[in-house]
């Protein structure tokens, strides 16, 4: 078996030398270029593969963790957002339509003089921003505490005088007669519309439409008062 073997081994060396040979042959073929662009690229290989086995022993060695990033969605109060948010000024929370009837009746000897009026109004119940007082608006712990001026009357002329209109006017009445008339309107106007009942309203929607403010400005718990 031995001898049989090493037969074959003497008969395979000449096939094996002519392959050799071959090869040997189609490598001088090869033009110098092309070896210089393939030792580049296995220079280049190299030093990769190198700089990544450093870069990974390196964080092995040295613990080393990557930075976390993290998104801080916390909002805080400034001057410059105070200021803005009183920029507002008035703020309406109730609005009343009335109208009222005043009448005007004056007897002389021989006449009888009469003044019937109908005047309209709206009376618009709210606060005004710009009134609040320092510190009116504030962080405590994590919640914004928001304290608000009281709600009231925003605007005494709030009758429409283009809108009035004379029921019944017989006689001669002066300016200082209608003035005399339209104040009564008012106050009648005020008695009805300016109730506690109205001013609560107002104070409900006050403080809602205001959270929604706040909460739109990304403040999460917040506390309202007056």
């Amino acid at each position: 078996m031995e001898t049989n073997n090493q037969n074959r081994e003497k008969q395979d060396m000449p096939k094996l030398e002519k392959i050799g040979r071959s090869v040997m042959a189609a490598l001088k073929k090869v033009p110098a270029g092309v070896w210089l662009k393939l030792a580049l690229v296995l220079i280049v290989v190299i030093i990769a593969v190198k700089l990544i086995v450093g870069v990974k022993k390196g964080l092995t060695n040295n613990n080393t963790t990557l930075p976390e990033i993290t998104k801080n969605e916390k909002i805080d109060i400034t001057p410059t957002l105070i200021r803005s948010i009183e920029q507002i000024g008035e703020w309406s929370f109730l609005e009343i339509d009335d109208e009222e009837m005043v009448d005007t009746l004056r007897r002389g000897v021989f006449s009888k003089s009469e003044l019937v009026r109908i005047y309209y109004g709206t009376l618009r119940i709210g606060f005004n921003l710009k009134e609040t007082r320092e510190g009116w608006l504030a962080m405590s712990g994590d919640t914004l505490v928001a304290k608000l001026p009281p709600v009231k009357l925003l605007d005494d002329n709030f009758i429409d005088e283009a809108r009035t209109r004379s029921f019944i006017a017989s006689g001669k009445w002066t300016h200082a007669d209608r003035q005399a008339m339209y104040y009564r309107a008012a106050e009648k106007m005020r008695r009805r519309c300016l109730t506690e009942k109205n001013y609560r309203k107002a104070r409900e929607n006050a403080k809602e439409q205001f959270e929604q403010l706040l909460h739109s400005l990304g403040f999460e718990k917040i506390r309202v008062g007056f």
